[in-house]
């Protein structure tokens, strides 16, 4: 039997039409820019105009009326054709589980940029000119390799949990049975599951925050470390007196880096428990109440509080970037 590809040209037809509408509508933009420069001066406007004007529609096809979209939305019911102004906004700060859900992001955003920040810091003071430093490094750093959802996985089995007199494939739980306790589900009981989620993200971003400050301790002037060491400081003065005070704006930047990524921590979570006993998470509940439930009024509130819990952060990164780029 001869396989019939009428069926899938028809399928893609529409993907081919509009790629080839691309291609023209770039090549024709090229062409333009390439000849506006030669009819003489005062046309840069334009030219620029001309670059930056697809970016700027991608942009709002892409983010600003996405996010226009939902903000409408979250002023609606659960199919989008009644307003009910900010009931869904009252539901995440009324109902018990939404405010459960609350603590858990909390946790995750008090713990995880801190945690990894001061690992990464230590890592990089330990390992900084040492013997083999480069393997070190690469070793750390491994885990960003790695996706989310693959060191969850890892994570999952190592937290692996079976009845008591029953071999036990979780390297964690083994180990308990070995020192003669009792094996634990690491993931069942809350509130202890998302401190042991907690700890996969750490175990991730903890070579992030190494990488960054290694660099900043090797840029650090040899100046001031050999002043330092010439009026008697030692190692635990060189690290609070030199060290922080001049790898103190990579540390901002880590924090705040490493703060975003676990605000919108999604992965783990959904990988590791799927939000259940407990252990829901912002981004989690979004996605349920968006694509499980089919409430896009609930899912919209959620992502607005998501962005809007974003947003000064960013703002908080982009106004320290200017600072030290005007101090320079």
């Amino acid at each position: 039997m001869e396989y019939d590809f009428s069926e899938d040209v028809a399928k893609i037809w529409p993907t081919l039409l509009f790629m080839a509408g691309f291609v023209v509508v770039v090549g024709a933009l090229l062409l333009v820019l390439d000849v506006l420069p030669r009819w003489g001066r005062g046309k840069e406007r334009l030219q620029a105009m001309g670059f930056l004007g697809p970016a700027l529609v991608l942009v709002c096809l892409g983010l600003v009326y996405p996010l226009i979209r939902t903000v409408y939305l979250s002023f609606f019911n659960a199919e989008g054709d009644t307003f009910i102004g900010v009931d869904n906004y009252s539901w995440i700060f009324t109902n018990d589980d939404t405010l459960l859900m609350l603590r858990n992001t909390l946790l995750w955003v008090v713990c995880v940029p801190l945690l990894s920040t001061a690992f990464g810091l230590t890592y990089a003071v330990l390992v900084d000119k040492a013997r083999g430093e480069g393997i070190a490094k690469s070793l750390i750093f491994m885990p960003m390799a790695i996706s989310l959802v693959g060191a969850s996985i890892i994570w999952k089995f190592i937290y692996a949990y079976r009845d008591p007199g029953v071999e036990q494939i979780g390297l964690l739980n083994q180990v308990l049975v070995w020192l003669g306790f009792e094996p634990q589900q690491f993931l069942s009981n809350s509130p202890g599951n998302t401190f042991f989620m907690i700890i996969m993200l750490i175990w991730i971003q903890a070579g992030f925050s190494m990488v960054i400050l290694s660099a900043a301790i090797k840029s650090i002037p040899a100046e001031i470390v050999e002043a330092a060491r010439l009026d008697g400081a030692n190692p635990w003065q060189m690290f609070w007196r030199v060290t922080m005070p001049s790898i103190r704006p990579a540390v901002v930047v880590v924090v705040v880096t490493i703060t975003i990524a676990t605000l919108k921590v999604f992965d783990i979570v959904r990988t590791s428990t799927g939000g259940q006993f407990k252990s829901s998470v912002l981004a989690l509940e979004m996605y349920n109440q968006a694509f499980r439930s089919y409430d896009s009024g609930k899912g919209s509130a959620l992502a607005v509080l998501l962005f809007v819990l974003v947003v000064p952060i960013v703002i908080y990164q982009v106004r320290q970037l200017r600072h030290r780029t005007e101090v320079r």
